[in-house]
């Protein structure tokens, strides 16, 4: 049974291109929502809040830069923070950049952006420092100024280097070479993960012999053919663990793991805790307060 995440509506208007928020908060506790405009969120001393993006869960740091895509959870709550936090919102409706403008070629690296925020997008600390004036200084802009500092400061980021995705840890199709075999070994692994799977069997798929396969993969994916898959079956749990009410030992095993102590591990390693206690903070984020 999913469960019911709280649905925001912003104050963001149709005749709005952005809507910014510049506050100090003695709390910053949001339990998981979502909505359909995107939202760039900065937070000065925040270290210790923990912030919870699709089902990436994790502590922040001092400065915090994420881009949130369209309809994405997301949330923070205080946790280990007890400063007064500063927070800049930045909210833009999720068709404002429709049209022949982003398909230019010198858009690429800003188009590319706004699709990969789906995963949600964390910003190096040392682009959210830099940023920092810049964005502590656009709501007292008007006019066109505050639309074309908006418009800047989104595609300055787009351009900055080591941009990593939350919400996702298996590559997906679209990191992949053009490559036939990477397609179907992708497909393969998508609609068989919670089944066993060997080494042969895909190397064989793939009409290979198992030391070229191993390299194939390592090159496409930066991973082994282990590593890929287990993060395919660990994202896939984390999913349900947040979305389901079934056991612990039900979804190891509905995502490919038949030995729950191997799960627990895996999944610790991958998430730096056990999957009882991602259920229980993901839980603890959606209360409405």
């Amino acid at each position: 049974m999913l469960k019911k995440y709280k649905r925001e509506i912003t104050n963001l208007s149709d005749q709005d291109s952005f809507l910014v928020i510049d506050r100090i908060r003695d709390t910053f506790d949001y339990p998981i929502h979502f909505h359909p405009d995107l939202e760039l969120n900065f937070i000065v001393d925040g270290k210790g809040m923990q912030r919870t993006v699709g089902f990436n869960i994790e502590e922040i740091d001092d400065f915090e830069l994420v881009l949130v895509g369209s309809n994405v959870y997301h949330g923070w709550k205080m946790h280990n923070c007890n400063n007064s936090v500063h927070e800049v919102t930045i909210q833009f409706h999720n068709d404002l950049f429709e049209g022949n403008l982003t398909r230019k070629s010198i858009m690429k690296p800003f188009r590319e952006m706004l699709e990969k925020s789906v995963h949600g997008i964390l910003f190096q600390k040392e682009e959210a420092i830099k940023m920092a004036p810049r964005l502590t200084q656009v709501s007292k802009l008007e006019g066109i100024a505050y639309f074309l500092e908006l418009f800047s400061i989104l595609y300055d980021l787009s351009i900055t280097p080591n941009q990593r995705l939350l919400s996702i840890t298996q590559t997906s199709r679209d990191d992949f070479d053009n490559s036939d075999r990477v397609k179907i070994f992708y497909n393969f692994i998508q609609e068989n993960y919670a089944n066993k799977i060997t080494l042969d069997q895909v190397s064989a798929l793939l009409n290979m012999s198992k030391v070229s396969f191993n390299r194939f993969i390592k090159k496409s994916t930066e991973r082994t053919f282990v590593e890929y898959l287990n993060d395919v079956r660990v994202q896939n749990a984390s999913r349900l663990l947040a979305e389901e009410d079934d056991g612990i030992s039900e979804i190891a095993y509905k995502c490919g793991f038949y030995n729950i102590a191997n799960f627990n591990r895996i999944f610790k390693k991958a998430k730096g805790c056990t999957p009882s206690q991602y259920r229980k903070e993901f839980q603890r984020m959606t209360r409405v307060q």
